[in-house]
């Protein structure tokens, strides 16, 4: 999916929702939908997730124009497409998800866990924003792990139980030993954590495997792994609605607390080398943020519900 035509669509819906979007600009619209197939694809995409707006007043877009004054008409547009995005797509950041994502068999918006029971009765909890799809055939049962963070358990007593189990990555393939792990993809490789059992590792562009046995964790990219490590304390404290964090930076946790929260969390740099520790109810974030501020020497600055910063007190 092109990134461009991503983009545009999101400008495009953040000058619809803007006060002035008359015929003209309805003309206007109506021709870059018409100019592909894809085009059109990708609004009716955006139409349909529109639905899933959480009370987002529709004059937001003005009342982030106006106050951005600074930067190019087309800076100002996208950081107006993300503020009306954010609560609509939730888990989709429009510029860089691949269609496969859009169209997963199974997916989760921002803050939203899903347990999905499979064919052979494994089950795959997906965490925040998250997505897969699946098949099944006579030479093996594949997860295709698009996006997120995924906990895998797979069934012992079942039809299908002598067709290998596999979860195919960006980055390789995952073949489950008779097991319980965690999968999650980051910006530049994938982790692997196992809880029980064992799973076998594969890059994709390297013939190279690893078995990596229950207690342990690995990163790895499509070319090669990583060291095997230990798991750390709480791996799997997400599956429990739960944020574990002992002596972490400040900004190390709101980018961790971001997944699970719509829009834009950050930290001043003033503050940003403070440490949290804590447990913490992912079902309120708001809640955390007050936290911090009542522990730490922080306050909140808010520009909307969807862009928060917090600053030194």
């Amino acid at each position: 999916m092109d990134a461009h035509i991503l983009d545009e669509a999101a400008q495009w819906m953040a000058r619809r929702h803007a006060t002035g979007f008359g015929a003209a600009q309805q003309a206007e619209l109506a021709q870059w939908r018409s100019r592909s197939a894809t085009h059109e694809a990708v609004w009716q995409r955006i139409e349909q997730l529109q639905l899933r707006m959480d009370g987002v007043p529709p004059s937001m877009g003005m009342a982030v124009l106006n106050r951005s004054r600074a930067g190019s008409r087309r800076h100002v547009l996208r950081a107006t497409a993300l503020v009306l995005a954010t609560p609509m797509l939730g888990w989709l950041s429009y510029r860089h998800l691949p269609w496969q994502v859009w169209s997963a068999d199974f997916s989760t918006a921002t803050g939203e866990t899903r347990d999905v029971t499979l064919a052979d009765h494994s089950h795959v909890l997906l965490n925040t924003a998250s997505a897969i799809s699946t098949r099944f055939d006579s030479e093996a049962r594949r997860v295709r792990h698009h996006a997120g963070e995924i906990l895998v358990e797979t069934a012992h007593d079942s039809v299908y139980q002598a067709l290998p189990f596999v979860v195919q990555t960006d980055d390789g393939l995952l073949r489950a030993l008779g097991t319980r792990f965690t999968v999650r993809k980051h910006a530049h490789g994938t982790t692997l954590a196992v809880l029980q059992g064992a799973v076998q590792v594969t890059p994709a562009q390297s013939g190279q495997s690893l078995v990596v046995q229950a207690g342990e964790q690995v990163s790895f990219n499509s070319h090669q792994t990583g060291a095997v490590t230990p798991l750390p304390p709480h791996t799997d404290a997400w599956v429990r609605g739960t944020l574990y964090a002992q002596d972490m930076r400040l900004d190390d946790f709101l980018a961790e607390l971001q997944r699970y929260r719509p829009g834009v969390l950050q930290c001043a740099p003033g503050v940003a080398d403070l440490r949290v520790s804590g447990v913490f109810q992912l079902r309120d974030t708001d809640r955390i943020l007050e936290l911090l501020t009542q522990t730490l020497r922080v306050r909140t600055q808010a520009r909307t519900r969807y862009w928060v910063t917090l600053i030194p007190a």
